[in-house]
């Protein structure tokens, strides 16, 4: 009997032992991420963050679980680099120009090209990336990368020609500060989650930004005009990155899943800025704000005047050691014929 008994508390503990590590396994193999994103919960971008968390979970079957932190909850928008890179956030989505000095060559991205479109800007951004090996992006683990639609002026007072710009106070940001100054604008640099309240209380008088801005961070209740500067249309490249040694540790499999929803997201994103260009537009018309148009020989005057703004950016980046030309070549070829 006690040699039964031995044996049972034997197979008793083993067992134990056995289960213990099996489910210590299958729980060790949850991988929580979290996710920091710029964007409010209910702007289409915040939207799409969601949505992307949801794939990841639902594609790695629960292995990943991601921690969602939307309306830059966790980190705000301009600290969203350093935060990915220093850990305090695995992954962000923000604005490539609110770390000014860090994307050199990315920069480049900003200049005031003329876009047509935000799903024209994606896949420019996107194929830049994929052409030139940039250094500046070895801290952390690039997933995506888009950009949005043509920026244009949005004023409190009407601007109609090029010289009603001059000596107003324009909300801007990074690259676009030398843009305002080009055009006689007096540049008010900030990110996007302050200009409403700067708009409203008159720390500026216009904005520089797409579209989507007048609806999605509801700036049309604070504007009356929107000026279709196209000839100018700058853009803004941002990112969605991983920490650099989060996405090492990451088994093959999971990566997979991460590189293949992220060649999906691309497009999803480059669609969700022109949807919310379009929405911006309608927004603004019921609200009874003003949309104005510059014929071809107004608009010829806005892009004569910036002109002088990608040639200086090319000599300074190429006195930092850049192909600056090449880059700025690709991307005035790319605008033509994307």
């Amino acid at each position: 009997m006690k040699f039964k008994s031995g044996v049972a508390l034997f197979v008793f503990l083993v067992s134990t032992l056995i289960i213990g590590g099996f489910c210590q396994n299958s729980f060790a193999k949850t991988i929580e991420l979290s996710y920091t994103n710029l964007f409010p919960p209910k702007h289409i971008h915040g939207q799409l963050g969601q949505q992307y968390c949801d794939a990841i979970e639902k594609r790695t079957g629960g292995k990943v679980k991601m921690v969602y932190y939307p309306g830059g909850s966790l980190v705000p928008g301009p600290k969203t680099y350093s935060a990915i890179v220093d850990g305090i956030t695995d992954m962000g989505f923000s604005v490539l120009g609110y770390s000014r000095g860090v994307f050199p060559a990315l920069e480049a991205i900003d200049l005031p090209f003329g876009y047509k479109s935000g799903t024209q800007a994606t896949k420019i951004i996107n194929a830049f990336v994929a052409k030139f090996k940039l250094k500046e992006l070895n801290k952390v683990a690039p997933m995506l990368f888009t950009a949005h639609g043509p920026g244009l002026i949005h004023s409190k007072k009407p601007i109609r020609k090029l010289e009603d710009l001059k000596g107003v106070k324009t909300r801007c940001y990074g690259f676009s500060v030398k843009v305002i100054e080009a055009l006689g604008g007096v540049p008010v640099a900030m990110g996007q989650s302050q200009a409403y309240e700067a708009l409203q209380k008159g720390v500026c008088e216009a904005t520089l930004a797409p579209m989507e801005v007048l609806k999605g961070w509801k700036q049309a209740e604070v504007i009356k005009y929107t000026t279709e500067t196209y000839s100018i249309g700058y853009t803004s490249g941002l990112f969605l990155f991983m920490n650099k040694d989060k996405w090492n540790s990451l088994p093959k499999d999971i990566q997979a899943v991460f590189e293949k929803t992220n060649k999906e997201w691309i497009p999803k994103y480059g669609k969700a800025w022109d949807d919310s260009d379009k929405e911006g537009r309608e927004y603004t018309l019921a609200q009874g704000n003003e949309i104005i148009p510059l014929d071809k020989e107004e608009l010829a005057r806005w892009a004569a005047a910036v002109q002088p703004v990608i040639g200086e950016w090319t000599r300074t980046a190429a006195k930092k050691g850049l192909p600056a030309q090449t880059y700025v070549d690709f991307l005035k070829e790319a605008v033509k014929t994307y």
